[in-house]
């Protein structure tokens, strides 16, 4: 069986960033490099052109919250060289977070984008489509967020109660056996009333 993608230094990935884009790259470790939020697209481009590194596929992308600040996760690999690297851009500004789209480098970032709007409310400048992916519009917060509990203006997180848990106040009206009764203008002239067969 042949070995899992090796995960490259930080450092080195660091290094070569630097020396191509100056100033890009803030922090580096051994697992992962950090660079410049404003500049992400910048170096995700590089990494994705380079000979050395050839990364090639957006494996994940993730969000992460750290009460005064997010951090967006950016895990890419070169199936080719059989290697991996992580990327990490900050985000200083946790109450209008915000960086450049991925999109046009990854297209694998589509919805992998828009679930990091929706669940954290991170915004990608310059994505084709940035909207909820699983929460409806007018959901109040984001519910992955460290501070959704107390959301403000009045408002908790999630229902008051499960849907139809209470019989006598239910949150829509139920029909049982899944019958159609249309207005009477538009019943046809042979319809009786019966669920079909």
């Amino acid at each position: 069986m042949p070995a899992g993608p090796t995960q490259l230094d930080g450092h080195r990935v660091g290094e070569a960033l630097n020396a191509a884009l100056p100033g890009i790259v803030t922090t580096a470790t051994d697992e992962w490099v950090e660079v410049d939020h404003a500049r992400v697209d910048e170096a995700l481009r590089w990494l994705h052109d380079s000979d050395e590194f050839d990364a090639a596929q957006l494996s994940n992308l993730c969000g992460v919250d750290y009460h005064d600040h997010f951090a967006i996760v950016y895990h890419l690999q070169s199936l080719d060289l059989n290697q991996q690297v992580v990327v990490k851009a900050r985000i200083p500004d946790h109450d209008e977070p915000a960086l450049p789209s991925s999109y046009p480098v990854y297209k694998g970032a589509l919805l992998q984008e828009r679930e990091v709007f929706d669940l954290m409310g991170v915004h990608f400048e310059g994505h084709p489509d940035l909207r909820r992916l699983f929460l409806w519009d007018g959901f109040p917060g984001h519910p992955l967020r460290k501070d959704f509990m107390g959301i403000g203006d009045g408002l908790t997180s999630g229902l008051s109660r499960f849907p139809f848990e209470n019989k006598e106040n239910p949150d829509r009206l139920l029909n049982r056996d899944n019958v159609i009764q249309p207005d009477d203008q538009d019943v046809p002239s042979d319809w009786s009333g019966a669920a079909p067969a």
